[in-house]
């Protein structure tokens, strides 16, 4: 059964993790994003995922003006060989939400554990941190410790990478 945002709250709720959630209109880019989002407080994200060439897959979280070099990515996050996007269908079959909406909060659905968390080190020098709360049309806040507690609940452990340093 694929989580619903409600499911991801009382679950957050469950661990006694805090978040605040706003709402907002739907949007097909990072840009309209900071538009819509006004002057919503903490770190926002743009999420990736990747699958290199034996088929494992990463969600990478990353400080949202950040530019990442596929060529080289695959080094800094332990992967083996060249990262390419995977398709949208592993999105919505095997984490339960549309293209646009993708997010940490998406692996409450990865019961297999089949994606490996990526986590920009930048993300922890604030003090929140926002994400789709399984739907576009909203951000919801976390600590990023307790961001990192929510993945490891559910036996995701991620992968923290300073993107700043050296490939």
């Amino acid at each position: 059964m694929t989580a619903t945002p409600e499911n991801l709250f009382q679950q957050l709720d469950t661990l006694g993790i805090a978040t605040t959630t706003t709402d907002y209109p739907a949007h097909a880019t990072v840009e309209e994003g900071i538009a819509l989002r006004g002057n919503m407080i903490g770190m926002f994200t743009k999420n990736l995922l990747l699958r290199d060439k034996k088929k494992a897959l990463y969600l990478v979280s990353i400080e949202e003006r950040r530019e990442v070099d596929l060529k080289t990515l695959h080094r800094q996050i332990g992967a083996r060989g060249r990262l390419g996007f995977a398709p949208p269908e592993i999105m919505t079959d095997l984490l339960g939400i549309e293209p646009g909406a993708l997010t940490p909060f998406a692996l409450i659905n990865d019961f297999e554990r089949l994606v490996t968390p990526v986590l920009d080190a930048v993300l922890f020098t604030a003090e929140q941190v926002n994400f789709h709360p399984l739907v576009q049309t909203g951000s919801t806040g976390i600590a990023p410790d307790d961001l990192v507690s929510f993945l490891r609940s559910g036996g995701h452990e991620p992968v923290i990478v300073d993107f700043d340093a050296e490939p």
